[in-house]
């Protein structure tokens, strides 16, 4: 899986805010999708002393449509119940941490050409909403964002890139360096990582 469809992905996942009323996933999906775009192409945001106040935007819009607890503990798995409530805090707060240092750069350099909606599929309080992305240069990428009900909002808490799913891909990552080694092993790598400039 190419880096570049990871930053094409990303940035439809930090396109994601709360609307103003409930709606199924598609709905929800497509709307704030807008609303990161609206934040990417707004004038007042370009100027380079602009650039904090542009992230931080776009990462409120991320904490309102993550799950981010649900991705955490899917990403653990069975590692997950054998943490202590601080732990789970610590480590919920350092994947988030993760995520939005590797991808934010890429998300704001990304130059979108077309985004097509292909349905969703609804399953009790789980739903699945499926997208294909077109690059500048009209190659299809498809996308399956997984969503959780919570109230009237649908929450990302797993999505897939040509089939190939991120919570999955970092299960095996984490499971490794458990198994191999300890879960503060795991703690100490991602904390040396988000802790890079």
């Amino acid at each position: 899986m190419s880096l570049i469809r990871l930053w094409i992905l990303f940035l439809l996942l930090f396109g994601m805010t709360t609307p103003l009323f409930s709606g199924e996933p598609q709905e929800q999906l497509q709307q704030t999708t807008d609303k990161v775009l609206a934040i990417l192409s707004d004038p007042n945001l370009k100027s380079p002393e602009k650039a904090k106040e542009r992230r931080e935007l776009i990462l409120r819009v991320v904490d309102e449509r993550f799950d981010w607890e649900e991705m955490a503990r899917r990403c653990l798995a069975r590692h997950w119940v054998q943490r202590t409530p601080e732990e789970k805090r610590e480590f919920i707060h350092l994947f988030k941490e993760l995520l939005q240092q590797v991808y934010m750069d890429k998300v704001e350099a990304y130059s979108w050409n077309k985004i097509q909606y292909e349905g969703e599929t609804i399953d009790g309080n789980y739903g699945t909403v499926k997208v294909k992305i077109f690059t500048s240069k009209e190659q299809p990428i498809r996308v399956e964002y997984r969503l959780l009900k919570k109230g009237p909002h649908w929450l990302v808490y797993d999505f897939s890139i040509e089939g190939i799913s991120m919570v999955n891909n970092y299960r095996t990552q984490f499971n490794e360096i458990i198994v191999k080694s300890s879960y503060r092993e795991l703690i100490k790598r991602l904390k040396t990582k988000v802790s890079q400039p």
